[in-house]
């Protein structure tokens, strides 16, 4: 199973992507309490300094809670995964596969 990387210079509309063709769920990103815009980057809506080379990295078996929590504790940045048809929130205590078939 593949590593999911994110970093500070990746478009959000890639992020998003990217997201949903590794995991089948639908990515939400924030900027404050907006959806981000898909031509903003992370770095640019990040919260905090993002440190050169910082990324936040998951796979598969990542649970959603602490993709969340990473995203929030590297980047400030608040997100939120929906299934795939973006209808409803997952279950936190899924993992990133089973987020994609809820």
């Amino acid at each position: 199973m593949a590593d999911f990387n994110i970093a500070g210079r990746m478009k959000i509309s890639t992020l998003k992507s990217n997201f949903k063709s590794s995991f089948g769920s639908t990515l939400r990103v924030y900027n404050g309490v907006k959806f981000a815009d898909d031509d903003d980057t992370v770095g640019k809506i990040a919260k905090k300094t993002v440190s050169r080379g910082s990324e936040v990295k998951a796979n598969g078996h990542t649970k959603v809670s602490t993709f969340e929590k990473a995203m929030k504790d590297t980047y400030g940045i608040k997100v939120q995964i929906a299934n795939s048809s973006d209808s409803d929130l997952v279950d936190n205590s899924l993992s990133l596969t089973a987020s994609g078939k809820a």
